[in-house]
């Protein structure tokens, strides 16, 4: 895609931002983890990481694997993630009246979390919900991206989920120049929220 942009604008090109939505916010956070308490070298953990340091996590809260399955786990924190929702607030909605199931997943959540940091990593899902979070955080931060990007083009836009919708929302803000291709009959990612 970067090679076909440099051919059609040419030395321009080297201005632009040509990636993915996890590689832009990777970018964007790197220059402002102050602003989220991280230190710019963090860590990128991918599924099995994740999914391991859930191990560990539930190991520590002394519960059985087979019961409390570190794989659901991780899925249940991945789709609190795409749905934008942290774990302070999944903990403040789940109180003593909540199902067993879910006062579990807020405690399995805010420890996991709390590694995390402590590990200076992000998951996978961290990337788009921390810089989306930020940006309603520090006005600051989300108007020098928003006049950074005078002109948004998301492709495959058919595969974009909430936290992907509400980034290029506020980088669009202010020139409203975005632009969008997209298929809803390719769509291969409504699993992970793509909708």
């Amino acid at each position: 895609m970067r090679e076909r942009f440099s051919a059609l604008v040419g030395p321009r090109a080297k201005a632009m931002w040509v990636m993915t939505f996890h590689s832009a916010c990777v970018r964007i956070l790197r220059r402002e983890a102050d602003k989220v308490g991280m230190r710019s070298t963090f860590s990128i953990y991918d599924a099995a990481d994740s999914q391991r340091l859930m191990s560990m996590v539930l190991r520590d809260m002394d519960l059985d694997p087979k019961r409390y399955n570190p794989r659901s786990f991780s899925h249940q924190v991945s789709n609190l993630k795409n749905e934008l929702v942290d774990e302070e607030t999944y903990a403040s909605r789940t109180g003593e009246a909540s199902p067993h199931q879910e006062q579990v997943l807020a405690e399995a959540y805010s420890m996991y979390q709390r590694r995390l940091r402590q590990a200076n990593a992000m998951d996978f899902d961290d990337l788009i919900m921390t810089t989306v979070h930020m940006f309603q955080a520090f006005p600051d931060v989300a108007e020098h991206y928003r006049r950074r990007f005078r002109h948004v083009m998301v492709d495959e836009y058919q595969d974009t989920n909430r936290p992907q919708y509400m980034l290029i929302k506020r980088l669009a803000e202010i020139h409203r120049n975005l632009a969008v291709v997209g298929d809803p009959d390719q769509s291969i990612y409504k699993w992970r929220g793509a909708d």
